[in-house]
C-alpha cells in the first residue's frame, strides 16, 4: 500500500492505493504558511480517519505544481511513515511519450493523469482536470501525449467576476434550479456553472473534429462533480485518476 499526494495550487489531494485499488481520496487546503509538523498532523489525521496505520505503508509518491512547499510536504510524510518519498521530476520514469515543444514544461499532475488514462481507458483520450485552472490533455491513438489547453478555473473565474464588479456578490458554485436565472444570484450561478459545461462540450467537439475521430473523455478534479453532470458530451467522471497515475509511476520506478 502506498500514499499518493498531489500538491495543487488550491488543494492537496491525498489517497492510499493498495493492489491498484484506491482506498480513499481526500482534499486538504494548500497553505504555504503551514510547517512540516502541521502537515504531518493533517496527513496522520486523514490516515486515522480511514483506520490506516502509517507503518502499513510501503512508500509514498508526490506530484507537485507548488515547488515552495514540495520539500515541506515530503519531510512531513517522512516524519509519519519513516520511509523515503518519491517525487515526480527529472530521473523518474513515467513511460509517457510527450510530443510537445518542451516536454519538461508539462506539469507532473498532467503527466500522472495521462499515465492513468492510458492504463485505464481506450485511446484516443481527452482528459479534463478541473482545479484552480481547467486543463485539457489530449492523448492520440498511439498513446502519445500531443498537447492540450489551459483555461481559467471555475472558481478563479467566479472570484474575478465578483472582484471586478461592485454590485455582484460572491456565490457558491452549484447549479441554479433553472437555466434561465430570475435573480442576480441564479443568473451568476447559471452563467458560471452552465457556461463552463457548455465550454467543455464545445472543446470536446472541436478536439474530436481536429483528431478526426471520437475520443474517450475523462474528467477529474475538485469541481468536475459539479460540471460534468451538466455536460451534453459523454464524459467519464474519475475523481481518483491522478492518484492512480501516481501509483502506476511508483510501481514502474520501484521495479
Amino acid at each position: 500500500m502506498i500514499l499518493a499526494i498531489d500538491i495543487g495550487n488550491t488543494n492537496i489531494v491525498i489517497g492510499c492505493i493498495s493492489n491498484e485499488k484506491t482506498l480513499f481520496v481526500e482534499r486538504l487546503s494548500t497553505d504555504a504558511t503551514k510547517t512540516e509538523l502541521e502537515y504531518a498532523i493533517s496527513f496522520k489525521n486523514v490516515l486515522e480517519l480511514y483506520h490506516i496505520n502509517p507503518e502499513e505503508l510501503n512508500g509514498s509518491i508526490i506530484s507537485s505544481v507548488v515547488p515552495p512547499i514540495t520539500n515541506i510536504i515530503r519531510d512531513s510524510v517522512i516524519k509519519i511513515t519513516g520511509k523515503k518519498v518519491m517525487i515526480i521530476g527529472p530521473g523518474v520514469k513515467t513511460g509517457l511519450n510527450i510530443l510537445m515543444d518542451n516536454p519538461a514544461q508539462l506539469g507532473s499532475d498532467l503527466v500522472a493523469n495521462a499515465v492513468a488514462g492510458i492504463h485505464e481507458y481506450p485511446v484516443p483520450l481527452i482528459i479534463i482536470d478541473m482545479g484552480t485552472a481547467t486543463t485539457i490533455s489530449i492523448v492520440d491513438k498511439n498513446k502519445n501525449y500531443i498537447g492540450g489547453m489551459i483555461m481559467p478555473g471555475i472558481r478563479v473565474s467566479s472570484d474575478t467576476l465578483t472582484q471586478r464588479t461592485s454590485q455582484l456578490p460572491k456565490i457558491s458554485l452549484e447549479p441554479p434550479k433553472k437555466l434561465i436565472g430570475t435573480n442576480t444570484i441564479d443568473c451568476m450561478k447559471s452563467g458560471i456553472v452552465h457556461g463552463n459545461a457548455a465550454c467543455i462540450d464545445g472543446m470536446v467537439s472541436r478536439i474530436q473534429k481536429d483528431l478526426g475521430q471520437k475520443a474517450t473523455v475523462v474528467a477529474t478534479g475538485g469541481l468536475a462533480k459539479t460540471i460534468v453532470p451538466l455536460c451534453e458530451a459523454e464524459i467519464i467522471l474519475d475523481d481518483a485518476l491522478l492518484l492512480k497515475g501516481l501509483n502506476y509511476i511508483y510501481e514502474k520506478n520501484r521495479a
